[in-house]
């Protein structure tokens, strides 16, 4: 175990609500920070219930701003002489801030309204996990006196534009620290004018001692019915139709498999269809939700994995697989193109092309086994030396402290 540090440094994490049981990023990045011996306070802008004792953090939510036009306008009116009763100089200093940046009296008071349950608590950072929380919360830190950084995870770098253009026009004009999960997300926002200086590359990462791999996983041979897998939500970006599609393929060259979808979500019906429609239907498996333990004994008794998505930040479930010996075979979307190395830890095949993934998949099948063994041994080793969680919190101290 690693010598706990000291630091004076308190972090101000915001969230849209306490991190799930299945949040690992999020848990592991609080928990790794408190064992180097920040201070962490959690602002969620939902309410979120109780958070789970491990944490041993401050807990600060936002108010709810739901229900009728007179609950409304009571809560906001009590929050907005709360904040200039009790952190008057915070709030003053806020609204000079956005009439600064063009904003009216009336848009400043409101910016003020939602913001204001970040004023009660001093910290050295205030850290927004998603970029578009930061999205009218651009003079905060200033007025609480913080330092301010912003993650950026993939689609809301990506998608969240589309949905609300210029949405970090803003946003991109003030001093912030950014932090990223692969280099080419580094590249995207220097070409939106950031300072390449400001930008921090910190990857995801996995607890290696407990999706570890053993020597038999790494010389096995493929399974007479090649069992294939994806962990994932089930959401349009994640490319799943696509990924059926291969199937369908594989299908029609006699190849023996089955294929694990591991996820809940929005489009379980219409991919359920698709794999009908593509008569793969008794081919493929929904599994729906699994906890960690469950996720790792399938991956274990799995030959290859799928990631085909059409956007991905970066993908622990990709690095899980790899940890585990499980030969991996992914899009090249964003991140994912740093996560696997195409034919060292594993293959890249370009999106929303089925019939290359159904190809690079029945080639993969013809490696010999020794060729397999070597791509598996390379993935394992680069996971452990590269994504391991000690890494990782070594890596956001030095974010946070230089």
């Amino acid at each position: 175990m690693r010598k706990k540090k000291q630091h004076i440094q308190r972090i101000g994490l915001v969230l849209s609500a306490v991190p799930g049981y299945s949040e690992t990023f999020f848990r592991n990045k609080i928990a790794g920070l408190q064992a180097q011996g920040f201070e962490v306070v959690l602002f969620v802008t939902d309410q979120s219930g109780s958070i789970p004792d491990a944490f041993g953090c401050t807990v600060i939510s936002a108010a709810s701003f739901k229900g009728s036009f007179w609950r409304v306008l009571i809560i906001s009116v009590w929050t907005l002489i709360k904040a200039f009763l009790f952190t008057p100089i915070r709030s003053y200093k806020h609204v000079k801030l956005d009439v600064a940046d063009n904003f009216t009296l009336k848009q400043s008071l409101k910016r003020l309204i939602q913001n204001a349950f970040l004023f009660s608590q001093n910290v050295t950072w205030l850290h927004f996990g998603f970029g578009m929380l930061a999205v009218g919360r651009e003079n905060v830190a200033a007025a609480i006196a913080a330092q301010m950084a912003v993650s950026f995870r993939g689609f809301d770098l990506y998608l969240s534009p589309l949905k609300h253009p210029n949405c970090y026009k803003l946003l991109f004009k003030k001093e912030v620290r950014y932090h990223v999960l692969s280099n080419e997300m580094k590249q995207d926002l220097v070409s939106e004018g950031v300072l390449e200086s400001a930008i921090y590359v910190i990857t995801p990462a996995i607890d290696v001692s407990f999706f570890k791999s053993n020597t038999n996983q790494l010389t096995r041979e493929l399974q007479s019915k090649i069992q294939l897998i994806t962990v994932a939500r089930l959401h349009w970006i994640k490319g799943l139709e696509y990924t059926l599609q291969a199937m369908a393929e594989l299908k029609k060259a006699d190849i023996s498999f089955h294929y694990t979808i591991i996820g809940t979500g929005e489009e379980r019906e219409r991919l359920m269809f698709a794999a009908y429609q593509l008569d793969v239907l008794d081919q493929v498996s929904f599994a729906g939700r699994l906890e960690p333990v469950a996720v790792r004994e399938q991956l274990k008794v799995s030959d290859i994995y799928i990631q085909y998505s059409i956007q991905e930040g970066f993908g622990n479930a990709v690095l899980e697989a790899q940890a585990l010996g499980v030969l991996c075979v992914v899009s090249d979307a964003d991140g994912l193109q740093e996560n696997v190395l195409h034919e060292k830890t594993g293959w890249v095949v370009p999106k929303r092309q089925p019939k290359f993934l159904a190809a690079q998949i029945k080639e993969l099948i013809k490696l010999t086994p020794q060729e397999k063994e070597l791509i598996r041994g390379r993935a394992v080793t680069r996971v452990q030396r590269n994504f391991n969680l000690d890494k990782q919190q070594d890596e956001f101290v030095a974010f946070y402290e230089v």
